[in-house]
């Protein structure tokens, strides 16, 4: 048995295919819709202030660090350098978060530890910042023409 539309003769033509949907772009995130679960985001860029300098003299600036994981945040507390000085966790836990720095893939305590105290400061506050929930995000609307949007509250964390 035959389901749809039965035309008959010369005049009969086949229904047109269906529209193709397009793909959710990469960048849709939390746009798409609410059936489909937005990509999670696990690296972000940065551009260091200052930039580190290595042996060689060449200036490092742009970089990338993934999020951290309950690991990353757990295993630099059983470092002697921590035990010893807390202030070193930051160095530490960074050192471990931090992909790539300009063209260096293997970035390690040392590198940190030679960094300007600006871009120290710099990544720490980059790191509350993609690393929290996103309670530092607040909904608002203009009262002008009531568009929507998202104002960045910062984090006081350590202040």
């Amino acid at each position: 048995m035959r389901r749809g539309r039965v035309t008959e003769g010369p005049a009969a033509t086949a229904a047109p295919p269906p529209a193709p949907v397009p793909a959710p772009s990469p960048a849709a995130g939390a746009a798409g819709s609410p059936t489909e679960p937005a990509a999670l985001r696990t690296e972000f860029p940065f551009t260091l202030p200052r930039g580190y300098v290595d042996s060689r003299g060449t200036v490092h600036r742009e970089g990338v660090m993934r999020l951290a994981t309950a690991r990353d945040e757990l295993v630099p507390l059983t470092d002697t350098r921590v035990r010893d000085n807390p202030a070193y966790l930051s160095v530490v836990l960074i050192s471990r978060l931090i992909t790539r720095l300009g063209g260096l893939t293997d970035v390690h305590v040392g590198i940190v530890e030679e960094m300007f105290a600006a871009d120290l400061g710099y990544l720490q506050r980059f790191y509350e910042k993609i690393n929290t929930d996103g309670s530092s995000l607040a909904a608002t609307v203009c009262p002008e023409c009531g568009h929507g949007f998202d104002i960045d509250l910062g984090s006081r964390l350590g202040e």
